[in-house]
């Protein structure tokens, strides 16, 4: 998980310093004319041509893969997988078997949902804030420094959400957490522009962006630990917790995409255009502030009912930890038996 972090965090540092300091020509549109219609606005300097900037992203794309390459192989050389000796006498299940039984899991599904619902929020929000900054809010020179921050600061607040979550338990973390991110949000698209909000708002935003990076992964061992309680008897089912996990983020990435590029396209955008109609800007503040809000409403609500607080996590432990003890009695006096 720290990898994980570490390396989105360099990789967005990289490629965006990178890909930010070679600017692409902008296209002159009917969008350009001034306020009084008396002409077109200046075009800003253009200080790299368009061959250069298809470099920088050459450049980035390559530094990324090696970034990649890198956090696998410390993952690959990191992390060593033990058998569970706890499990000797479970039974082995089919891949369909165990989706069955995953899939069944009442803790499982609602925290996938929920945090289904909150990262689609944050991906919409990541994915169209560049587009928000630089349109909206007219930073365009300014945004690659300001997502920076935002992963950053993310980083930063990682330790401390750790700390919390141990503290005061994970759902409380959660609702904490997410919920911190929201009036920044509002109060994004309700201001003027003005670069130093903007800074303010990323810090407050990175914060919110560290626990939807750390608590799924905090409380995934937790819906394990449960639904190995309710089935002692068979194994080989945890990686369908985690891969599935990872599926459904992965599917909310794609369909933040589709309907970013679909409500953009209505809304007659402009590519590469020095400035974009008043129904784009609209779009943009749309998707980068309501809709964000109203996802992760919706997740919180959902994650309300999941059913693992911090009681029923300690709860869960003990009954292991028991179960454990258990089966290595059984073995050390079968064992005993078998040398008499």
């Amino acid at each position: 998980m720290t990898v994980e972090v570490l390396g989105s965090v360099v990789g967005t540092a990289i490629q965006g310093q990178i890909v930010g300091g070679a600017i692409t020509p902008c296209i002159p549109t009917e969008y350009d004319l001034d306020r009084d219609g008396n002409g077109t606005q200046p075009l800003r300097n253009v200080t790299r041509s368009l061959d250069d900037t298809k470099e920088a992203y050459m450049i980035a794309s390559g530094v990324i893969c090696a970034i990649y390459v890198l956090c696998a192989t410390i993952l690959f050389v990191g992390v060593k997988e033990q058998k569970d000796i706890s499990q000797k006498k479970a039974k082995p299940i089919t891949f369909c078997q165990g989706l069955r039984l995953v899939m069944g899991h009442g803790p499982y599904v609602k925290l996938v949902l929920g945090f289904l619902f909150i990262s689609l929020a944050f991906m919409l929000m990541e994915g169209n804030f560049a587009l928000f900054l630089t349109y909206a809010l007219d930073h365009r020179e300014d945004f690659q420094n300001i997502l920076l921050v935002i992963m950053l600061s993310g980083t930063i607040s990682i330790p401390f959400w750790q700390w919390f979550l141990t503290r005061f338990g994970k759902k409380t973390a959660v609702y904490l957490g997410i919920t911190w991110a929201v009036p920044f949000m509002i109060l994004m698209v309700c201001i003027k522009s003005n670069l130093v909000i903007s800074y303010m708002v990323s810090v407050a935003t990175g914060a919110s962006v560290a626990v939807a990076f750390l608590l799924p992964w905090s409380m995934l061992p937790d819906v394990v630990d449960d639904f190995k309680l309710k089935n002692p008897d068979i194994r080989g089912y945890e990686a369908i917790f985690f891969s599935f996990y990872v599926f459904f983020t992965k599917f909310a990435s794609g369909v933040s995409l589709g309907i970013s590029t679909l409500s953009l396209d209505f809304a007659g955008y402009v590519s590469r255009g020095c400035y974009q109609p008043e129904s784009v800007i609209l779009t943009l503040k749309v998707l980068v502030s309501p809709v964000p809000v109203a996802l992760i409403a919706i997740g919180l609500l959902i994650l309300k009912t999941y059913p693992i607080d911090e009681e029923k996590r300690k709860s869960n432990r003990k009954l292991l930890q028991e179960l454990l003890d258990t089966e290595d009695s059984e073995s050390e006096t079968t064992a005993l038996g078998s040398v008499v």
